[in-house]
């Protein structure tokens, strides 16, 4: 019987999780497809559901930022994931079920937000073109896409609960980190990171600068973002720090933009 043939490889005869193996290519330089690009993430619940009165001046700013800076738009979902969410569990969807449900509204979302920024080029892009978008930008269009990562019915189980650690935080990031990109801008209705809730403890202190490391030991009870975003941070090879700014006060995303100090910056 003649010998199985093997094609000439380096990964050969690999399991492809040997740790040796690993560490090998723990230092290989990855390419970064659009370096200059600012993914700016806007928050459903922390912009898109105040309406016109938040919402158009940020797609103002948007707009106009991104005649001078490269930007991807990524959209959340909202109040309307968290009612989608509250009845799924109460119903005793599994989780894979409840993230494929959510990532039907940040797609709406990101339906209305391309058509607002449709004055400078905004355009609808869906996940699987997200390498469409060197070409993209070349034409000077703004892509906008939804944030849920789209693991679907494949979503990784939550560790406690129900709910998707994979959310519309985690989709901005990943994209963010797979295109190489500058900035990865989580827009919210908080000025940032605090210590505590400030809406109930008066003392809460704003964290304006914190390693991941740092922000996993204070283990606060609340968090103005995805905890799953910190523990892929720690492994990032592009994206080194994400930035959390208040999307309500106008010039915050420019300044993060051109790194200047503003709202909270997690950096590994």
């Amino acid at each position: 019987m003649s010998k199985r043939h093997e094609l000439d490889s380096r990964l050969k005869g690999e399991t492809l999780v040997r740790k040796g193996l690993m560490n090998r290519h723990a230092q290989m330089a990855q390419l970064r497809i659009v370096p200059d690009l600012n993914v700016v993430k806007i928050g459903g619940h922390g912009a898109i559901d105040y309406g016109r009165e938040v919402v158009l001046p940020l797609i103002e700013e948007i707009g106009e930022l991104s005649k001078n800076h490269k930007m991807l738009v990524v959209t959340g979902g909202g109040v309307r994931v968290r009612h989608m969410l509250d009845i799924g569990i109460d119903l005793g969807m599994p989780t894979g079920v409840l993230a494929e449900l959510a990532g039907k509204i940040s797609e709406q979302n990101a339906e209305m937000m391309a058509l607002l920024l449709s004055r400078w080029g905004g355009t609808r892009v869906k996940t699987g073109e997200l390498l469409e978008l060197p070409t993209l930008l070349h034409l000077g269009l703004l892509p906008v896409m939804h944030g849920t990562p789209p693991y679907g019915l494949y979503e990784h189980p939550p560790g406690v609960g129900l709910i998707p650690p994979h959310r519309t935080d985690t989709g901005a990031f990943l994209m963010a980190e797979v295109l190489g990109a500058k900035n990865c801008i989580l827009v919210k209705n908080v000025d940032g990171l605090f210590s505590a809730d400030p809406r109930i403890d008066p003392k809460a202190e704003l964290i304006e600068d914190v390693t991941v490391e740092e922000l996993l030991r204070m283990d606060l009870e609340d968090l103005a973002m995805e905890r799953k975003l910190l523990y892929l941070l720690q492994d990032a090879h592009h994206v080194k720090e994400v930035k959390i700014v208040n999307g309500h006060v106008r010039g915050n995303i420019e300044k993060a933009i051109l790194g200047e100090r503003v709202g909270t910056r997690i950096r590994t």
